[in-house]
């Protein structure tokens, strides 16, 4: 039996005072089957926000994705290697929360007006131009968003 579903459950970890000790007692007492001295409430109400934290993920990358792309589009003579990396990350990342948890496939669609507000604002903010330079509503699908080979505006010149 682990050390840590030994302990009395007088002495466990709370989760606000030291929570990654917390979970790590959790984990234990969850292995060894001691369901009694579980913080159930305090345990599911973690497990809840991991869902939320996906979506939190996934609405932040889109984000980051969209103002990229609108920066690619509208700055094309500003285009540097570091733009196009990040929405490559973005994508791949995106992917990989999708495929992980498939029940969110619907989500970035949802969230996809609220991400492309923040993101023309970033844009804006990052490039100079005003905010009424970029379309008031998101110019791209969702497909489009996420294709690897879709980069907006002008063909592509070098970019440094």
């Amino acid at each position: 039996m682990p050390k840590l579903a030994e302990r009395p459950p007088g002495a466990a970890a709370s989760s606000e005072a030291d929570f990654y000790r917390w979970t790590q007692e959790q984990a234990a007492l969850l292995r060894a089957g001691r369901w009694s001295a579980l913080d159930r409430d305090a345990l599911a109400e973690e497990i809840a926000d991991l869902g939320g934290s996906q979506k939190s993920e996934i609405r932040s990358r889109l984000t980051v994705l969209l103002q990229h792309l609108l920066k690619w589009e509208f700055q094309p003579q500003h285009r540097k290697y570091g733009w196009r990396a990040t929405i490559i990350e973005q994508r791949v990342s995106l992917a990989d929360v999708l495929e992980m948890s498939p029940s969110l496939g619907r989500w970035p669609g949802e969230v996809l007006a609220r991400a492309y507000r923040l993101a023309r604002v970033r844009a804006a903010e990052e490039t100079g131009l005003p905010e009424q330079a970029f379309p008031a509503a998101c110019p791209y699908s969702l497909d489009r968003i996420l294709d690897d080979g879709f980069y907006p505006g002008p063909e592509e010149r070098d970019v440094v």
